[in-house]
């Protein structure tokens, strides 16, 4: 999936269900992307209705599961634009890559794309902009500098959907189980080394636990590994998604004491769950994307939760796929 993507984000308005923003002057387009994105943190954190904002967030979540791996600046900026994308690329991609032609009359997704290039170890700045800077580093000449990222520029690219050609290739699905709810709950329960846990499926018989599907428990003394265990029931989905639930756990509070931010890293979980769920063809119409935890949060606080989620769900994302390389 990730070949036919490229990074992006978004904002939106008080009537975002109706109206798909548009960045189409050049000249002002940067600001516009920019200015969209904080308008829809910002409102987003002012929002008084529950529900209204949990509805916002699931639609960003929705986003999200087919381009996990971007930011959330870009998934953002293709929901504010185009909310319905599930695969996106570049004009000239579609034609050469996927022998696939952009619809007449259809308008660009505008997302950032990162740039690299030479960049200098003090700074940060690329040739260019270190010429002009305070900075005052020559140690090493500039042709011999590193490549790095440097910053982001608006690109455009186009959703499958307003595109038409030769049909596109059959993906690979096994990483996803394809379906199959066993083969995803042997890949999650695989990928818990690499996500630092130790997970136990535990029979019905033996749950000490009482009303809870799963919990995630103490460190290790051996090697601080924490523990996961999630009860054992006959719909093996429902298995695999309490179990990347407890990761999500695991990952965002387990270490986190204050009462309250726990609640709010709760959302986060769920939402991640959310992602990762919508991603492995799982039911994740049980996730609880309750944000009143998050009332009063101030933008910033809101901008660094989207991050956790983005971060999250690609960490436990990525460990499942490379269980089926």
């Amino acid at each position: 999936m990730d070949s036919y993507q490229t990074e992006a984000s978004g904002g939106s308005t008080e009537d975002q269900e109706t109206t798909h923003r548009q960045f189409g002057e050049s000249d002002t387009r940067r600001d516009e992307m920019h200015g969209s994105l904080e308008a829809w943190v910002e409102q987003f954190a002012e929002l008084s209705d529950e529900a209204r904002a949990s509805a916002e967030l699931q639609e960003w979540l929705d986003v999200q599961s087919h381009f996990h791996d971007y930011s959330y600046r870009n998934t953002l900026l293709i929901k504010h634009q185009c909310p319905h994308a599930t695969k996106v690329a570049g004009y000239n991609t579609w034609v050469k890559e996927f022998d696939r032609y952009v619809q007449e009359g259809e308008s660009a997704i505008w997302i950032w794309a990162p740039i690299i290039t030479s960049k200098c170890p003090a700074c940060g700045n690329s040739a260019s902009y270190h010429d002009s800077s305070d900075c005052e580093y020559d140690e090493t000449p500039a042709d011999e500098w590193d490549d790095g990222l440097v910053g982001f520029r608006p690109v455009p690219v186009f959703d499958v959907s307003q595109t038409d050609g030769e049909p596109l290739p059959e993906l690979d699905t096994e990483a996803r189980g394809d379906g199959d709810e066993e083969e995803l709950l042997d890949a999650l329960l695989n990928a818990a080394t690499s996500l630092g846990v130790r997970a136990n499926i535990v029979p019905t018989d033996d749950w000490e636990h009482g009303t809870a599907d799963g919990i995630c428990t103490d460190r290790s003394a051996y090697d601080c590994s924490l523990l996961v265990e999630v009860k054992d029931v006959e719909n093996e989905a429902q298995v695999a998604s309490v179990l990347a639930h407890e990761y999500a756990h695991a990952l965002l509070h387990f270490d986190v004491d204050d009462h309250g931010e726990r609640k709010k890293r709760e959302v986060e979980a769920e939402s991640v769950v959310y992602v990762v769920s919508q991603y492995f063809g799982l039911d994740a119409s049980n996730s609880a994307l309750y944000v009143a935890a998050w009332d009063g949060d101030p933008a910033e606080a809101i901008r660094e939760r989207l991050q956790r989620i983005v971060k999250t769900a690609k960490e436990v994302i990525g460990a499942v796929e490379r269980q089926n390389p």
